[in-house]
Parts: C-alpha cells; sequence; structure tokens
C-alpha cells in the first residue's frame, strides 16, 4: 500500500468511525450471533494476495460489527463505561501513525516528558495531595498504566518485595521463602476480581474481609483480621481499598484504613478505578477523604475522563519502592542522561518493558475538552443516573437496593428473585438495552451505569419505557399463567371428584 492508498483508506476509515458512531442508536446493543458465527464467515488461512482496502472495509460492516456489542452505544448499561471522544480517537491513531516506544527516556524524549506532565495536569484537575507530583520535590509521581488491573498488581508486588527486603533486615533467622510463605493481603468481599487476580500472580493470599451492611469496609474489619493473622504467625504486606466498588459503587472508609495500616507497615493501594474522576468536583469532595495518607492508588481515564481503553492513571506517594522492586537494568537499556536527571524512565514503574505513547490521547483530549468540558461529563452522567432514580421510584413495583452512586442506579422488582431474573432476560433477548446483575444479602438486583459517548435525557427514557414494558408484560404473562394452572387445578379436582363417583355407583 502506497501513500496514495494509505491516504484514501484513511479517509474512508475516518468516515466509517463516524458514520458508525453517529448512527449506533439506530443498531441493537447487543449482537444476534451466535457462536462460530463470525468463525465460520472468515477465510482459515491469510491471504496469499493483498486485498483491496475497500473489501476489507466492507466485511467490517458485513461480518464483524454484526457481531459487536456496541460499547459507545447509550443503551450500553453494563459494567462501567468505557468512554472514548473525537480526540481521544485521534490521538489513538496518531500514536500508531508515530509508532514509537518509551522505556526510556532517550528512546523518546517527548513520549516520558509528556507523559510527566499530563499526570501532574490531571493530579491537578483531580485535586490529589502534592506528594503524587512530578514536580513537586520528592519520590512521588505518577505513571500511564493499561488497566487498573495492571496498577492494582504493580501495587501488591512492589508492596510484597518491600515487606520481604524488610523482614529479611528485621529477622535475618528467616529464610526468604519463609517469609514469602507467610505473606498476606487484604481487600474487601466487594472488590474487583482483578484484586483476587493480583493476589494469584503475585502468590499472596488475599483475603476479602466483610464489608458492612451498606457495602463499605471499615478499619475495625482491616484490625480484626490483622490481629488474627499477626498471632497465627503471617506476616500483612498490603490492603486494596476501593472507592467505587464494582457491584454498587460503594465506597471504602479510607481514613480507617490508613490509621490501621499505619499501625501495622501495611501499604494502603485504592482502587478508584471508576469513582476516581469525581475527585474533580467539588460537590464530590469527601470521596478525596483520606487520600494523604495512602501510598498508592489508580484511576481509569477510559471511564470518566473520556480517553479510550486501554489507559489507567497510577500515582505513587513514593515511586522509588516500585523501582527497587522492578529494576532489572541492561547495558542496551543506558543511556548517558540516565540518573543525572529527575525524570523518570518509565520500565522501571511498570510490568512490561515496552510502554506506548499513551500521554499523546490523553493530552489531545485534554486540550480540545478542556477541564470545563471534562467536568461538565461527569456532572452530565451524575444528572442522567438522577433522572434514572427518579423513575425507579415513582414506579411502585422496583426498588432500590442501594443509594446512587455517580453515574449507577443498582435497582430490582419487587418480589422473589425470579421477577428480576426474568426481567433480565427479556431485556437480554430484546437486545434494545444491556445491563448486568448483581446480588448482595440473597437479594438479585440490576445494575444501571450510564455509559456511551453522548448520552443523552432521552436514552434515559428510552431504557426505563423498554424496562418497564418488559416488567408489565411479564407481570401480564404470569397473571394468565395463574389463572390457566388455577383452573387447570380445578378442573383436576372435578374430574378425580367424578371419578370417585363412578367408583362408588359401581360399588
Amino acid at each position: 500500500m502506497d501513500f496514495g492508498e494509505f491516504r484514501e483508506f484513511g479517509h474512508a476509515s475516518i468516515e466509517f468511525i463516524i458514520n458508525y458512531l453517529s448512527s449506533i442508536r439506530e443498531r441493537n446493543v447487543l449482537s444476534s450471533v451466535l457462536p462460530y458465527d463470525v468463525i465460520n464467515q472468515l477465510p482459515r488461512q491469510i491471504p496469499e494476495q493483498p486485498e483491496h482496502w475497500r473489501r476489507i472495509l466492507e466485511d467490517l460492516e458485513h461480518i464483524i460489527l454484526p457481531g459487536l456489542t456496541h460499547w459507545q452505544s447509550p443503551y450500553f448499561n453494563a459494567f462501567y463505561p468505557s468512554s472514548t471522544s473525537a480526540g481521544s480517537i485521534i490521538g489513538e491513531l496518531l500514536i500508531a501513525g508515530i509508532g514509537v516506544l518509551g522505556f526510556s527516556w532517550i528512546c523518546s524524549p517527548a513520549c516520558t516528558e509528556l507523559e510527566v506532565v499530563v499526570m501532574d495536569w490531571l493530579a491537578k484537575f483531580l485535586n490529589l495531595p502534592q506528594h503524587f507530583l512530578h514536580e513537586n520535590e520528592g519520590p512521588g509521581g505518577g505513571v500511564i498504566q493499561g488497566s487498573a488491573s495492571e496498577a492494582v498488581l504493580v501495587a501488591v508486588l512492589a508492596a510484597r518485595e518491600q515487606a520481604v527486603r524488610r523482614l529479611r533486615l528485621s529477622q535475618p533467622e528467616l529464610s526468604e521463602s519463609e517469609i514469602r510463605g507467610k505473606l498476606i493481603a487484604y481487600s474487601s468481599d466487594q472488590s474487583n476480581s482483578c484484586i483476587e487476580k493480583a493476589g494469584v500472580l503475585a502468590a499472596m493470599p488475599i483475603k476479602l474481609l466483610p464489608a458492612g451492611e451498606d457495602l463499605v469496609l471499615r478499619g475495625d474489619a482491616l484490625k480484626h483480621a490483622i490481629e488474627q493473622d499477626v498471632a497465627a504467625g503471617l506476616i500483612p504486606v498490603i490492603c486494596i481499598a476501593s472507592l467505587g466498588t464494582t457491584g454498587t459503587c460503594a465506597y471504602d472508609d479510607i481514613e480507617s484504613l490508613a490509621t490501621i495500616c499505619e499501625q501495622n507497615d501495611v501499604w494502603l493501594h485504592v482502587d478508584a478505578a471508576y469513582a476516581g474522576g469525581a475527585f474533580a468536583l467539588e460537590e464530590c469532595s469527601e470521596l478525596r477523604r483520606g487520600l494523604e495518607r495512602v501510598d498508592s492508588l489508580n484511576f481509569n481515564l477510559h471511564k470518566f475522563m473520556l480517553v479510550n481503553f486501554d489507559c489507567a492513571a497510577m500515582w505513587l506517594r513514593d515511586a522509588n519502592k516500585v523501582i527497587d522492586s522492578f529494576n532489572v537494568d541492561r547495558i542496551y537499556l543506558k543511556h548517558k542522561h540516565e540518573g543525572q536527571t529527575q525524570i523518570p524512565d518509565f520500565r522501571h514503574w511498570q510490568i512490561p518493558l515496552g510502554r506506548r505513547f499513551r500521554a499523546l490521547k490523553v493530552w489531545i483530549t485534554f486540550r480540545t475538552l478542556g477541564a470545563e468540558g471534562l467536568r461538565a461529563h461527569i456532572r452530565k452522567h451524575i444528572r442522567l443516573a438522577e433522572q434514572f432514580e427518579d423513575l425507579v421510584k415513582a414506579d411502585e413495583r422496583f426498588e432500590l437496593i442501594a443509594p446512587r452512586a455517580l453515574g449507577l442506579v443498582c435497582f430490582r422488582a419487587k418480589g422473589d428473585n425470579e421477577i428480576t431474573s426474568q426481567l433480565l432476560q427479556r431485556l437480554m433477548e430484546r437486545k434494545k438495552i444491556y445491563m448486568v446483575k448483581a446480588e448482595h444479602c440473597g437479594q438479585l438486583f440490576l445494575r444501571f451505569a450510564v455509559c456511551g459517548m453522548d448520552p443523552k435525557p432521552s436514552d434515559i427514557e428510552f431504557a426505563w419505557t423498554e424496562i418497564e414494558s418488559q416488567l408489565t408484560s411479564l407481570c401480564a404473562e404470569q397473571q394468565v399463567n395463574s389463572r390457566k394452572a388455577g383452573e387447570l387445578s380445578e378442573l383436576t379436582h372435578h374430574l378425580s371428584g367424578l371419578h370417585l363417583t363412578n367408583e362408588t355407583l359401581q360399588r
């Protein structure tokens, strides 16, 4: 493909994206394909000869798109947002076109230095403590990871290695293997599955502590667990708290957890993958309580900041603890400016060696939207969730299962779990909106998350009409089935009586 064809393909692809996103409401949010439908439409080998790009776009339209769940649709109300924007899409295109790997400063100085700048921009926008800024004198700073899962794993691994080194000095009678066999970590039973996975990958058990009735993990639960484990000879290492749990967007009590962690030399990491965006709003300032006492935290820009996946921000109070844990140098990675400045080599702050130029799409997104636009986007999600919450409250057939939190509403149909389960099944079969279910204290409920590239009040009305009409239809069918069951029972009883009468006559 020469540059002329590249230009034509590129222009056509941009038009394809614009047409797809501008008409996304016309598509069912869920796919109708069955397993292997896409596989069976594709050849099983690479084509021997190059194919024209027009044919590729045709196959994208007719084979790939019908097999997608449309995450940018405003009718995608499952999980949490995975947002994007025009600036972010262009940024991703430029990242691919420029094609640099920024694992060290010398590999692409602008790649590293732009990341330093945008991470400080974001920290200030979110009103984070000063020690998380690169420009602040000290060992803290921010880095862009791929996802919250990676950020959590980095924190768990760094905390583990720091604990091992500390204990080898303070308890030299213990071997390294003995120390590693005693390590234990903590989180809430409401935390994301990536936290358990981090424990598996780090070969360190993570004990899931019971949250309170309000789904919040507090210091007293952590204190009790640590006391039990220390008495049993175990070594507490890290607590991963959540600001915005997966199920209900509950907020763990960071201040009480920080007190227990400080008393026991335990690393405190905060997973704020979704709710972290609200740090930017003064009306949500209570969410920032205690953040000055945590060792690390993460927030997904691809949830609230309109930067497309993958892009997760992570901040460290003392980045040296991560660098010391992950630093593996080779002669081919060294350069003459190494160690002469405070500019980081981010390869020491993450699991992989190679690094994408993610800071570029963050920089473009922030400049095209501005802080005002970003705050307006978050507030819009909150207003739309309030709109949906009001609709739930106004219908006596439904009930809220937890307080609305930012852009998430957790609700259920009143009655036994089967009603809510059947309602969700109907919605999934119709494919007009997409929600997922969750469970707490034996109660099944539905999570309605405001998502999509540009959700509007009319989209909330559309979703609610779909939900309440399907419940109406379900209840009507249940009444008919109940009446038929009663009539059948009555008929069976009547026939049984006739049978007894005939037997009596024969006698």
